[in-house]
């Protein structure tokens, strides 16, 4: 069954971006963004922007009786993520696919734990730079969404039939057959460049280049990296390397999520970064004070903004 009918719930600088794209590509009807009421109204007295192009959306409440859509794409923030799942209710059906563009390497269990793992698409959104500010956001980089299933060598019919529909829509994609380390790579590269940005106050160009920001941001990453093996994950100095290739194709001039939320004065995603990585060597015992010291810094900005 070919994919016709998109939900999108999140329409942070991720959501907007890929919802534009789809918008130009399918029909009105077939493409639902899914927000409350409070959020729908304010979208359409301000509208959205993407590129200086206004956005054409069709919004619809999280009760809304339009039936089960094929895909679900969720783009919301890690702490939004709970919400979102019971706000996709009545859009899942036994056929819908469900894909996660978050940040992270927990999302596709939580929403697999409410809907059930066989149609639960892995992914790593990789290589964008899309920035918001206000109800505009611009981006020169769209990246790609790299896709598979969670076991490796295989690919199942719902990656094909994903893939199929990212095919039609111009969509730039990549299918995967180790998905487990792919996300622990891409979660590597985020727990150093989202977190280094925001705490030095800075943006991509920043780490690109040598200095004291880039090595702050390179040991955080080794944090994970020693990390990886006991989570039985193999991620080597060329995975780093690669990941750092990715970071250095972004403009210099955007800036990652986390330190987009810490100017806005917005809820971060920290506990999902180094959050993740204190815990993960409390439970192996590995030390991690990079991201300890990251984490403090965040956590300071956050209650002083």
């Amino acid at each position: 069954m070919s994919i016709q009918k998109v939900a999108i719930i999140g329409l942070g600088a991720m959501g907007i971006m890929y919802g534009h794209h789809l918008a130009k590509r399918m029909k009105e009807s077939d493409l639902l963004m899914i927000a409350d009421e409070a959020r729908i109204e304010r979208y359409r007295r301000d509208h959205l922007y993407c590129n200086g192009e206004r956005c054409q959306f069709q919004y619809v409440t999280p009760d809304a009786d339009v039936g089960p859509v094929d895909l679900v794409l969720f783009t919301v923030k890690f702490h939004q993520l709970p919400e979102a799942i019971q706000a996709v209710r009545n859009f899942v059906g036994p056929k819908t696919l469900l894909l996660s563009a978050l940040n992270g390497i927990d999302s596709e269990e939580m929403i697999g734990a409410a809907y059930g793992m066989e149609n639960v698409v892995y992914c790593v959104a990789q290589g964008m730079d899309p920035l918001r500010e206000e109800n505009r956001v611009s981006y020169e980089h769209m990246g790609i969404l790299v896709i598979g299933d969670p076991t490796p060598g295989h690919i199942s019919p719902n990656v094909k039939r994903l893939a199929a529909f990212f095919d039609r829509v111009d969509l730039p994609y990549e299918i995967e057959t180790h998905m487990k380390k792919r996300m622990w790579g891409k979660f590597m590269l985020n727990v150093g460049v989202n977190q280094t940005v925001a705490v030095y106050r800075g943006n991509f160009g920043m780490v690109q280049q040598a200095g004291e920001a880039r090595e702050k941001m390179i040991a955080a990453m080794r944090e994970v990296l020693n990390l990886a093996p006991k989570e039985g994950v193999d991620l080597t100095e060329e995975d780093l390397t690669y990941w750092l290739s990715v970071l250095d194709t972004l403009n210099p001039a955007g800036k990652p999520s986390l330190a987009q939320d810490v100017e806005a004065g917005r809820p971060t995603e920290v506990d999902m970064f180094s959050g993740t990585v204190i815990a993960l060597g409390k439970k192996h015992g590995v030390p991690t004070p990079v991201n300890e010291e990251l984490y403090t810094r965040i956590k300071e900005i956050e209650n002083k903004d």
